[in-house]
């Protein structure tokens, strides 16, 4: 894939780019800017173990909550664009301070970042905007979601209002799971996100993620993705952050996709004008495609992990001029990606017990792998006093490879997976289950 670059150059100096976060996300966007031959240093805060083996990447070690230590060094490092990967920092108003600093910054201000931060107000927001998504109700005490979940004739869909890692969503199977549910968020499962809960009805369809990279009026596709939320194989188990992708997802076709941008993007675009709010970042989508049409599930305002480590190894050098644009309100409307003639799959090794209590500081050994179209994206790594490769998160390395179909790029991803070990290591063999044509649920 690569986007049109006739008429696509930077509109000032790119030389030095900042990346903010420390996973894969991360580093697949640093992976991706890259390649532009404008771009001499990006670096990261913090970064992990595998940020430096990206080329022309450093890490910076420095507390991005000290204001004046941070705008300080980047003024010194003569920063040309900041990217904001996670949404805490988002949340608690990042972009806004650096860009008063007079730093050009991907990643939307505070007010934005709450379509991700509070539940209960982006619901109100779909609502505003007659966005599709499901009935829900905000709930501030335990006692009143009793009352709705025992009203339901169907098990209601448990979230916590505030942010808490792609974790805080339980969608139970009964009323008594629904009822252990919320009471565990209010609980302080969560801490002060679960102060609030939102109960939501349960719609059923297929899940899909669609970005869209936003100047504040207008915006930009990336290509599509499908990632697997489900701890377990056959999508069971706990909610987890993800445990794999595809892009793009062949589900939406360009007819869906048109109809999605109608119903849904636009309106989503224009109810952030109509509150004021300049949003210049990503957009993440999360709809479930029911029998009715596209539902929003959620929006994210940062890029969704793990199909952005799916997403940019089909992105080329002109990636970073998007980035750039939006930054800069200066999107044209005519920017274009073009169709990819590649897919692209990536499958996340975790350590035991995630996503909920796990072990870190096991030793990695990665052996002989094929780098043919062929990335990986450390996720959760650190290195020891001996610079040995260590495991450092509940998502530790994302394996993504890309082909002409996606059953070679799966049989490539677990080729590889093959060649990597650490002690509890664990996977899905079914990523990309619904788009194999050679897997089978008995594999």
């Amino acid at each position: 894939m690569s986007i049109n670059s006739k008429n696509f150059k930077s509109l000032s100096i790119l030389e030095n780019i900042l990346i903010i976060g420390n996973g894969g996300r991360e580093n697949s966007l640093a992976w991706a800017i890259q390649k532009n031959e404008l771009v001499k240093k990006i670096y990261l805060i913090p970064g992990n173990a595998g940020s430096e083996r990206i080329n022309k990447c450093e890490r910076i070690k420095i507390n991005i909550n000290n204001q004046t230590d941070l705008v300080e060094k980047l003024n010194f490092l003569k920063i040309d664009l900041i990217v904001i990967g996670p949404e805490i920092p988002l949340a608690n108003g990042l972009a806004d301070l650096l860009r008063k600093k007079g730093f050009k910054v991907f990643g939307p201000g505070k007010d934005g970042a709450k379509l991700e931060s509070s539940k209960s107000w982006a619901k109100e927001f779909m609502k505003d905007a007659n966005i599709p998504t499901s009935n829900f109700w905000k709930v501030n005490s335990l006692k009143e979601a009793k009352k709705i979940i025992q009203s339901s004739t169907i098990p209601l869909v448990v979230k916590a209002d505030g942010l808490a890692s792609g974790k805080g969503v339980f969608i139970p199977d009964s009323k008594d799971e629904c009822l252990r549910a919320a009471e565990s968020i209010f609980n302080g499962k969560f801490g002060n996100s679960g102060n609030v809960i939102v109960l939501e009805e349960k719609i059923e369809g297929p899940e899909v993620s669609v970005f869209a990279l936003c100047d504040g009026q207008k915006f930009i596709l990336l290509p599509t993705a499908q990632d697997h939320k489900r701890l377990k194989e056959k999508d069971k188990g706990p909610n987890t952050g993800g445990m794999g992708a595809y892009s793009p997802a062949p589900l939406l076709t360009d007819d869906y996709l048109d109809k999605i941008t109608k119903e849904i993007i636009e309106p989503t675009i224009n109810e952030l004008n109509k509150k004021n709010i300049d949003y210049k970042g990503v957009i993440y989508f999360g709809l479930m495609l029911t029998k009715s049409g596209a539902k929003v599930i959620e929006y994210n305002c940062r890029f969704g992990d793990p199909e952005c480590q799916t997403i940019m190894p089909l992105m080329d050098k002109s990636f970073v001029f998007l980035l750039e644009k939006c930054a800069m309100g200066k999107l044209t409307g005519s920017e274009k990606i073009d169709t990819p003639d590649k897919l692209s799959g990536c499958v996340i090794a975790t350590s035991k017990g995630y996503p909920n209590k796990y072990k870190t500081g096991f030793p990695i050994s990665i052996g002989k792998i094929d780098a043919t179209d062929c990335q990986i994206f450390d996720s959760g790594t650190c290195f020891s006093k001996n610079g040995e490769l260590l495991t450092d998160g509940g998502r530790v390395l994302s394996i993504v490879c890309q082909d002409k179909d996606f059953d070679r790029v799966f049989d490539k991803a677990y080729k590889n997976l093959k060649e990597i070990d650490f002690d509890g290591i664990y996977f899905r063999n079914d990523i990309g289950h619904q788009v194999r044509k050679n897997f089978s649920t008995e594999n």
